[in-house]
């Protein structure tokens, strides 16, 4: 029987540099898109997938992200004594959508050291890893379409998507096979090999790794068994790599929409489309946007 998917790991231990200075005292993970920080996407994207146990690795300064799914008692008094019930119910939301544990990494030294922080929260389950800078707006949340392909085949997961070859050196790449699957109109790959950010010319395919994972306990023996890259860091695209050599992992060409909202071009395009979908900004946003002189 295949283990039931319970946790998802965010890891929001990073400097955030690419948003100095804003990110000088606030983390880069409660950067509002719209009215939410971006890590709330994550984590509604992850309850909305079944996943009620959230994991978040922290470090330094990162505590408004503790405050931000914690309860406001101050908060809470204030507006319930005057009266804005609608501003109440989506603080209280915040604090009753999930359960949230916290594990500190002290030095920054990549993805799989991340990962690698959660393992004792995480024991012999598998997991879902989101990152929160990619925010993905589909119909069917994008974790919910890994976990199904998880589900079928017990077995690893990553989301991919296809990226135009002067942009590939920015991602983990995939040489993969298609594989004929029910529903999966051809999204569905069976990964042979991974690159770490590979020159144009080096890349496998056009398929990157986007930050969507689901993972089996094993990864963690993997990840700590490849070593540190040049800068001193543990890649998680190197942990999975070495699990390739004893288990199969998938990749899954997820549909939606993904917005790279830890680059600031990618950050300001989430915003306004997020923006102009809002029942209540949408239409006079569009207006605004119109009569301007572009």
């Amino acid at each position: 029987m295949i283990a039931k998917v319970r946790k998802a790991v965010f890891p929001a231990a990073g400097l955030g540099t690419r948003f100095l200075p804003a990110t000088k005292a606030q983390p880069k993970e409660m950067l509002p898109l719209v009215d939410k920080p971006l890590i709330q996407y994550g984590v509604e994207e992850a309850m909305h997938s079944g996943v009620q146990n959230i994991i978040i690795v922290t470090g330094r300064g990162k505590s408004a992200i503790e405050d931000h799914f914690d309860v406001s008692f101050e908060l809470e008094n204030l507006l319930e004594s005057r009266g804005k019930k609608d501003l109440l119910a989506q603080v209280r939301g915040i604090s009753d959508m999930i359960d949230v544990s916290y594990v500190r990494q002290k030095e920054a030294l990549g993805l799989g050291h991340a990962v690698l922080r959660a393992k004792e929260l995480i024991g012999a389950e598998p997991f879902v890893v989101v990152l929160s800078d990619d925010v993905i707006d589909a119909e069917v949340p994008a974790t919910r379409q890994l976990l199904d392909i998880y589900e079928y085949f017990g077995a690893p997961v990553v989301a991919l998507m296809e990226v135009p070859r002067e942009n590939i050196s920015a991602y983990g790449v995939v040489d993969a096979e298609p594989v004929p699957h029910n529903g999966a109109k051809g999204r569905l790959f069976r990964i042979h090999n991974m690159v770490e950010k590979p020159k144009p010319s080096d890349a496998p395919s056009n398929l990157a790794i986007i930050g969507r994972y689901v993972l089996t306990a094993e990864v963690f023996a993997s990840i700590e068994a490849v070593p540190p890259g040049s800068l001193g860091e543990i890649q998680l695209t190197d942990g999975l790599k070495h699990l390739l050599r004893s288990r199969p992992i998938y990749g899954y060409k997820f549909e939606g929409k993904r917005y790279d909202a830890g680059d600031k071009l990618g950050f300001l395009q989430a915003t306004v489309e997020f923006a102009l979908k809002r029942y209540d900004l949408g239409k006079p946003f569009r207006e605004y946007l119109k009569s301007l002189q572009i």
